[in-house]
């Protein structure tokens, strides 16, 4: 099987995002997040990031895009992370215990053209059990996730992929709230 049809089919892959290496899957798949979960060792009530490849596709897994939020996602240099209030399409096992949504558009690389590809949005969270430092690189990955996917993306394995993303988050009570810069 290849790495589209492994997705389709509920699979959790490892891969490099625009950001760091990610653990992922189909993000309309509820049982990925469940595995994903799993092979992190992590609680179920946190909530996992969705990477989609355009605006458009964006729009369609929240309800209300602020103009606040478009002028920062325009004029962002840097992968940029927002966490919305209101999202749609997406099962309640990757929403946050207060039901929004962490979303990033990936605008070019193997997460985005992956992304295209199958049409859908991708689960991404960094490879590593939770607790654990975020790997810097694909050789700093424990052993143990690798042999728990289901499929490993022979890309980019000695280069660093960069830093985790900024992070914003949208209210409409409070406005922007930087979470992480």
């Amino acid at each position: 099987m290849n790495i589209i049809e492994i997705v389709l089919n509920g699979g959790v892959i490892l891969y490099p995002t625009d950001t760091v290496w990610g653990i992922g899957g189909d993000a309309t798949n509820p049982l990925v997040a469940q595995k994903i979960n799993q092979i992190k060792q992590r609680s179920a009530d946190k909530s996992l990031l969705v990477l989609v490849d355009s605006y458009k596709m964006l729009q369609n897994y929240v309800q209300n895009i602020p103009m606040e939020i478009w002028d920062i996602l325009e004029k962002s240099i840097e992968p940029t992370t927002v966490i919305y209030e209101q999202p749609k399409n997406l099962p309640p096992e990757i929403l946050a215990a207060d039901g929004s949504i962490a979303i990033r558009v990936v605008k070019k690389g193997f997460a985005h053209d992956l992304i295209k590809a199958l049409k859908k949005p991708l689960i991404s969270t960094s490879a590593n059990f939770s607790g654990d430092i975020t790997p810097k690189s694909f050789d700093d990955i424990n052993p143990l996730i690798l042999q728990k996917v289901d499929y490993v993306v022979n890309l980019h394995r000695k280069t660093s992929p960069g830093k985790p993303s900024k992070i914003i988050k949208w209210s409409a009570n409070r406005g922007i709230e930087i979470i992480r810069d």
